[in-house]
């Protein structure tokens, strides 16, 4: 079989975002701006862009985690209905 061996879309986000990051420096290395300006305008882009990807992050991490518990909770309801059937199943005398 075949297996899907995709970046997914979380590695295309990320790669725009990387792009984008480059090509606005790139940009900015050529503008007519001088060296102290340009250092304290990149310096100042890179902290903004390090706090929007550490909440792109923790708003990840929450989405998982709700995720995660609803799957507990399917898992364990699905659990419970198996383990009612089977008693039932048996009958009363197991």
């Amino acid at each position: 079989m075949a297996q899907n061996q995709g970046i997914g879309a979380s590695g295309v986000l990320l790669a725009f975002m990387v792009g984008a990051t480059v090509g606005a420096a790139v940009a900015l290395l050529f503008a007519p701006a001088t060296g102290e300006e340009t250092r304290d305008y990149l310096g100042k882009r890179a902290r903004e862009s390090r706090d929007k990807m550490n909440d792109a992050a923790t708003k990840g991490r929450e989405i998982i985690n709700r995720q995660r518990e609803s799957l507990t909770t399917a898992f364990d309801r699905a659990r419970e209905q198996f383990n009612a059937a089977t008693r039932e199943a048996a009958g009363p005398d197991a």
